[in-house]
């Protein structure tokens, strides 16, 4: 054995250790062992670097863009309220839904794409039903990497397995030859994964469980208390309010009413606007009210003023957390705001949102209108998000306080939505077609998303997990270091030697274990190039039809399950899911020995030997 090829064990070796205690950081350490293979004279510098144009590196770049879009605009929590509804409460029929939906549109596009589009939809779910990320990141992955074995063009590796037995003459497979091993995994896998996400919650670990979880607007509504206080309320033809401005009608001072949102039907769909002092109210509008005294006589009130209540669920619009939020407002000691009551203060006609509470000394103050401020007293805010962003960056005489989590979920593109969704069509339609290449197919995308405006510049670059591409990257290396030095030769040599004289089931369990022991160091189209010719070339020695072994290869290097950086998809999810890299290990390798079991057991029955 060779210097070099030591050399490259050796560094291996290292890194697994390395990611086994986390530490350092994975992305650093792969960046120490590029920088290794280099100085050690295994690679030039052109080839360290190639994984910075691997167009895989590049496609997951893109997606993430795609995927910020998506959030932007809205569709991707919209996803996530389909499954919520669906699955209500019950988080073993959310995880069932989440990977048929993965699994099913990665089966037509790119995995990772579809992951890096799901990792948002996914940690909103988990926020809503108060689960641990953990619970849901790793089926999500794992879902995405079953994709790759449910159609011909799902996943490069089936591609390239199909190439080789065109090469040398055989029939290849069809569109969906894939498909009856590939449902059969994903019922598998989606019955595993009910049982160990149990192994997968991160909430007791880190430093991230042990802190304090930001407020949200329930937490808010009780300590304001306004719970009881909140209307939504239909403005009819004959209504007084219809043609005047919010600033003519006077409601607070005349009722305690406060406006804090209209919502009105624009393009087929409501839309909520700023109340602000110049907002002219329509008939047909629906009108957001918080009557400061929740014994308000509500009937009295819309008889004279020609309105019909109408439903909403939660407390205090907490329903219509996507456009309308509340936020805390801290007087500092030398705000000109001091001495002032909340009426004097302008909020709506200068910052188009409504003061809704006081608390002072840690206490919700009931009838706060003609109190006057002092130092330390806290406002909460009503309005929308655009409005409560735009005061977070105008304050001189406030403070905006922590912003409840809810704003994370709110869609600052919301009306760009139809746009983003004809971008995605776009998108997956030429990656289907083959028209042009997949990345050039997601960098097209990208650009549409911008044009758009369902996304700008500084948060396309801000979407992007540049942990995830730097780990990829540093990784990718190995695999000509591998070729070069002779170790992939090696290690097949060895493995074949052991089982070449065993039965074809033997040969097929070989097979398999060869190839996603390859694909831990290299990437599955990597592990498919240099395993599909062994595959074709071993059925031929034993006289045995060549399509089991081929696709034996197709789907070991599709389960990539055992580690973090046996695929990109599975990286994506590692910081999300707040996962180490025995989590993978822990739940990864018992799958693969059940995919491996169901491929030996059912393949030969599919494509007799």
């Amino acid at each position: 054995m060779s210097t070099d090829i030591l050399l490259v064990f050796g560094l291996l070796a290292a890194c697994v250790v390395a990611f086994i205690v986390n530490r350092p950081r994975m992305d650093v350490v792969a960046m120490i062992a590029l920088v290794a293979l280099v100085l050690g004279g295994i690679l030039t510098v052109p080839e360290a670097l190639a994984g910075f144009s691997e167009p895989s590196v590049l496609l997951i770049a893109a997606f993430f863009v795609i995927g910020e879009g998506l959030v932007r605009t809205g569709i991707a929590y919209r996803v996530g309220d389909w499954l919520v509804a669906r699955a209500g409460s019950d988080e073993t029929r959310l995880l069932v839904l989440l990977m048929l939906a993965v699994a099913g549109l990665g089966s037509i596009m790119s995995s990772t794409g579809v992951v890096a589009i799901f990792i948002p939809v996914a940690l909103s779910v988990a926020a809503r039903l108060d689960i641990s990320p953990g619970r849901l990141m790793m089926p999500l992955s794992f879902a995405g990497l079953i994709s790759g074995m449910l159609t011909l063009v799902a996943t490069p590796p089936n591609l390239v397995v199909n190439s080789e037995l065109a090469r040398t003459g055989h029939s290849g497979f069809g569109f969906f030859s894939f498909t009856p091993m590939g449902l059969l995994v994903l019922v598998m896998g989606v019955g595993y994964m009910l049982v160990a996400r149990r192994w997968l919650d991160r909430s007791r670990h880190g430093a991230g469980a042990a802190a304090r979880p930001r407020r949200r607007l329930r937490d808010l509504v009780r300590d304001y208390g306004l719970a009881g206080r909140a209307r939504r309320l239909h403005v009819g033809h004959g209504s007084p309010l219809v043609g005047h401005t919010l600033g003519e009608l006077h409601l607070r001072s005349r009722f305690g009413a406060n406006v804090v949102g209209v919502e009105r039907q624009r393009h087929f769909r409501p839309i909520l606007l700023n109340p602000g002092a110049s907002r002219e109210i329509l008939a047909g509008d629906v009108i957001l009210v918080d009557f400061l005294q929740a014994e308000t006589d509500l009937s009295h009130f819309c008889e004279s003023m020609h309105l019909q209540p109408r439903a909403f669920k939660g407390d205090y619009f907490t329903d219509q957390s996507r456009d309308l939020g509340l936020a805390e407002v801290s007087v500092p000691p030398d705000s000109s705001l001091i001495g002032k009551t909340v009426l004097e203060l302008g909020f709506r006609s200068q910052h188009g949102l409504n003061v809704v509470g006081l608390r002072r000394r840690r206490g919700a103050v009931a009838d706060f209108l003609g109190k006057k401020l002092r130092v330390g007293d806290t406002l909460l805010v009503a309005g929308t998000w655009k409005a409560i962003r735009l005061l977070q960056a105008q304050g001189h005489d406030f403070l905006v306080l922590s912003l409840p989590a809810e704003i994370d979920e709110a869609a600052p593109a919301a009306r760009r939505a139809p746009f983003a969704l004809a971008t995605l069509a776009f998108t997956v339609a030429l990656m289907i077609s083959g028209a042009v290449p997949n990345v050039i197919a997601a960098f097209l995308g990208c650009l549409l998303m911008g044009a758009f405006r369902c996304i700008d510049l500084d948060s396309a670059y801000r979407a992007i997990n540049w942990q995830s591409l730097i780990l990829i990257v540093g990784m990718l290396p190995f695999a000509t270091a591998l070729q070069k030095t002779g170790g992939i030769d090696l290690i097949v040599g060895g493995l074949l030697e052991v089982a070449g004289d065993g039965s074809p089931r033997m040969l097929l369990t070989a097979l398999f274990l060869l190839t996603a022991v390859v694909g831990l160091f290299i990437s599955n189209t990597a592990t498919a190039v240099l395993m599909a010719p062994i595959a074709v070339a071993t059925a031929s020695q034993v006289g045995a039809s060549p399509l089991p072994f081929a696709m034996t290869v197709a789907i070991a290097a599709s389960a990539a399950f055992m580690t973090p950086v046996s695929s990109p998809v599975n990286t994506l999810v590692l910081g999300p899911g707040k996962y180490h890299f025995m989590d993978y290990v822990r739940v990864g390798v018992p799958f693969t020995a059940l995919v491996m079991a169901l491929s030996i057991l059912v393949l030969p029955w599919l494509f007799p030997l």
